[in-house]
């Protein structure tokens, strides 16, 4: 006679943090449980949803968030603990009696573009299946830059303008800005929905942040907004190096890897400058996954990687090797897969809510369908010069602007002094100081 299980879920997800658009969390979980995976990919907004038809459960999220689940046993049956937050599964489970089953490398992460399935069927844990429900077509435009900049800026300017069609119309925005590319795009966009829908871009700042006066970011911005006759919108954020703690980064991200904690450092650092001088402020923008869509970063500090494997491997910064891949971690899934928290959980462990434009699917289809490899012929910096001329290219045709280009720099590079920077421990005293938060 077949056992039968009672499965409890916990879902620590809250509705009220959903970001959906145009349709209730409600609404939007049960597309997962659709055979059709236009559904889930219609969803407009960011989001981490769970939805359960008996002992099936699905989960599913946006780029720009994580979602975590954890399997306990208990006497009737599996519980399944759902979070953002490897702390709060942890949590949560202690005050069921179950805190001895814990530890965080048990714990999963659902990712990116893809519908996660389990069974709650009680002993052993059931491996997940994953469906890939955004699967943009390759490679498809002509190798035309000016072609690609008019696609990829409109539907940067599509984002933003459904963005701003669901947030208070009064709320004052900001913007993360280092005078880059993409928060320059970001800026810009913004700017001109702004205007476009007659609006007052009063409401705009372009935050930028400056560790003990220096870094050269708040050059970069203060020239960029300069060019183009904004500096009414640019405000640099100081801070003190002591601000900038890469420690309590990996506390406030829950991961390891230098460059996400470098990146959430100054992050936190910014946000908290932000939060300090205006208590109330909520909305931020961002240009989060400019640099992934545009494979934008050196390739040679990367020995897994060649220049073919970047170009020929879909979404390869996004999604790391895909789950299909041995490399693939179900702790951590891969690429912004895991790399968003850098973004996310500074902003709301700060009270912000978020929104990167740059990382949404109808921007990220097009640059997935730019056909690189033609572009760029094998040539590290032919690519690496690739971005600068899609963008500047778009908002030319666009908005009728030709925007400052400036060389890539990371942006725990330019908020701080490069003979000062507050960094270097490694990943072996970041995992250290991870491991420890759960000893």
């Amino acid at each position: 006679m077949r056992q039968s299980y009672v499965a409890r879920i916990i879902n620590l997800i809250e509705d009220e943090s959903q970001d959906l658009r145009g349709v209730d969390p409600e609404r939007a979980s049960q597309t997962l449980l659709e055979d059709d995976p236009g559904s889930t990919l219609a969803l407009e907004g960011s989001f981490a949803l769970l939805a359960r038809d008996g002992e099936t459960v699905r989960m599913a999220r946006s780029l720009d968030r994580p979602m975590r689940y954890f399997l306990a046993k208990e006497t009737d049956g599996p519980l399944l603990v759902v979070s953002d937050r490897i702390d709060a599964i942890r949590d949560c489970l202690e005050a069921a009696g179950y805190g001895d089953q814990f530890h965080p490398s048990y714990t999963r992460m659902v990712p990116a573009h893809h519908v996660l399935e389990i069974r709650l069927i009680g002993c052993p844990d059931p491996n997940p299946v994953y469906r890939r429900f955004f699967d943009p077509p390759r490679g498809t435009l002509e190798p035309d830059v000016d072609a690609i900049g008019g696609a990829y800026v409109g539907a940067l300017l599509e984002e933003t303008s459904r963005w701003l069609d669901v947030i208070p119309g009064d709320a004052p925005i900001g913007v993360l800005f280092s005078g880059g590319i993409d928060s320059g795009a970001v800026l810009l966009a913004v700017h001109a929905t702004l205007l476009g829908r007659g609006e007052s871009p009063s409401r705009l700042k372009a935050f930028t942040l400056s560790v003990d006066g220096r870094g050269e970011d708040a050059r970069q911005a203060l020239e960029f907004l300069r060019a183009l006759e904004l500096e009414l919108l640019g405000e640099v954020i100081e801070v003190t190096r002591a601000r900038v703690d890469p420690l309590a980064a990996v506390r406030v991200i829950e991961d390891y890897k230098p460059l996400d904690v470098e990146c959430a450092a100054v992050s936190l650092a910014l946000l908290g400058g932000i939060r300090e001088r205006y208590p109330s402020w909520r909305f931020l923008v961002d240009g989060d996954g400019g640099d992934e869509n545009l494979k934008d970063y050196p390739i040679e500090e990367n020995p897994k990687l060649t220049i073919r494997s970047v170009v020929d491997n879909r979404m390869l910064y996004h999604e790391g090797w895909g789950v299909d891949a041995i490399k693939h971690s179900l702790t951590y899934s891969g690429g912004m897969s895991r790399g968003c928290v850098r973004g996310y959980q500074p902003a709301r462990h700060l009270g912000f809510r978020t929104f990167s434009p740059l990382a949404a699917p109808r921007v990220v289809a097009v640059s997935e369908a730019i056909p690189f490899a033609e572009l760029t012929g094998g040539s590290h910096e032919a690519l690496y010069d690739l971005k600068g001329r899609v963008v500047a290219s778009g908002v030319r045709q666009h908005l009728d602007t030709e925007m400052p280009v400036f060389p890539k720099r990371r942006f725990q590079d330019g908020a701080v002094a490069a003979t000062a920077a507050p960094f270097g421990l490694g990943e072996a005293e970041y995992r250290r100081v991870f491991q420890s938060l759960h000893a």
